[in-house]
């Protein structure tokens, strides 16, 4: 719409994203560090995700913000990367005091990327320190790298049928208000261009030069034929908005339709999809409209993920069939 700017997300304030990866191996980290601590809310869809210090994000809890989300390859393993991301904020004096102690409050999520080079190599704790290093650049960029570097989609017939996806960045302004997403993208399912019927990116025909949908060859079946672990797309949603902790789980929510109106199928008991939520900001908002524009930006964030990512590990992209 002509009222809402593009923007960079790294102009929202007191936030910061950085990345770690590791290239020949095929997987990284990222990392969101909020300057102040942050209201969070969280929305899980999918039926398997790995995902640490969540209940935390539970509107009952006493916990009332975070200073740092933890998107990560290595499935399980790589929530070890928020050790180091615990070390680097509590260097810098971060964290919830409790008595002498210094507590940095962290919370995560990984995609199952042990099958796309090394399943021995994982995000671990020196990963997700680096990526906080990187951080103090807070450069936006999208595709290959961080979280993103291990992610693939189109999986129901198995990895020689998948495609290279990645991660990626939008956000928009609507006068004061700013709101953002980064989105790593591994689903079983096909990435659709946002609101259309337009694939960017999915399940490979058999030969190789073309795609065919996910959602059609499912139905065929009869069945979803993949393992239970190997898809998830996460996500955070960051705002300038000053909502509460409960708010923003309902812009969680509403964000997780911007999941909807770009990947086919998604949210099923094979995928571990989650979208996290932080105010960074004291601008005067409803969840509801931060949500709305939450789904649209995470939506073109998604795209962005598979139409900004080369080639690689011998898996086609996007851009093997824009050429």
């Amino acid at each position: 719409m002509a009222q809402w700017k593009e923007i960079s997300i790294t102009d929202i304030k007191n936030v910061r994203i950085g990345h770690a990866q590791d290239e020949q191996n095929g997987t990284g980290c990222t990392v969101i560090l909020c300057d102040k601590k942050a209201p969070c809310g969280l929305d899980v869809r999918g039926g398997g995700p790995a995902s640490r210090e969540t209940q935390l994000l539970d509107p009952t809890a006493s916990n009332d913000g975070v200073h740092a989300v933890l998107l990560s390859g290595g499935s399980a393993y790589g929530l070890d990367a928020a050790g180091g991301v615990m070390k680097y904020l509590e260097e810098h004096g971060i964290g919830l005091k409790v008595g002498k102690a210094l507590v940095p409050i962290v919370v995560g999520s990984c995609i199952f990327d042990l099958n796309c080079v090394n399943h021995q190599v994982r995000p671990d704790a020196k990963m997700g320190y680096a990526a906080c290093v990187d951080s103090e650049r807070n450069l936006e960029r999208n595709g290959n790298v961080g979280a993103g570097m291990g992610a693939t989609v189109g999986k129901m017939l198995g990895d020689k049928r998948a495609m290279k996806s990645g991660l990626g960045t939008y956000a928009i302004q609507v006068g004061r208000l700013q709101v953002g997403a980064v989105v790593v993208v591994n689903a079983i399912g096909d990435v659709f261009q946002m609101d259309s019927q337009k694939q960017l990116a999915g399940l490979l025909n058999k030969d190789g030069t073309g795609m065919i949908s996910s959602e059609e060859e499912a139905v065929r079946l009869l069945q979803l034929k993949s393992h239970f672990v190997s898809n998830t797309t996460i996500a955070a949603i960051v705002t300038n908005a000053g909502l509460s902790k409960s708010q923003m789980k309902k812009v969680a929510q509403l964000a997780s339709n911007g999941i909807a109106r770009t990947i086919r199928p998604v949210n099923t008991s094979m995928d571990g999809d989650s979208v996290y939520a932080l105010s960074c900001g004291n601008v005067t908002s409803s969840s509801d409209v931060v949500g709305t524009l939450a789904a649209h930006v995470l939506g073109k964030a998604i795209n962005r993920a598979v139409l900004e990512t080369t080639e690689m590990y011998g898996y086609r992209s996007a851009q093997s069939f824009l050429k």
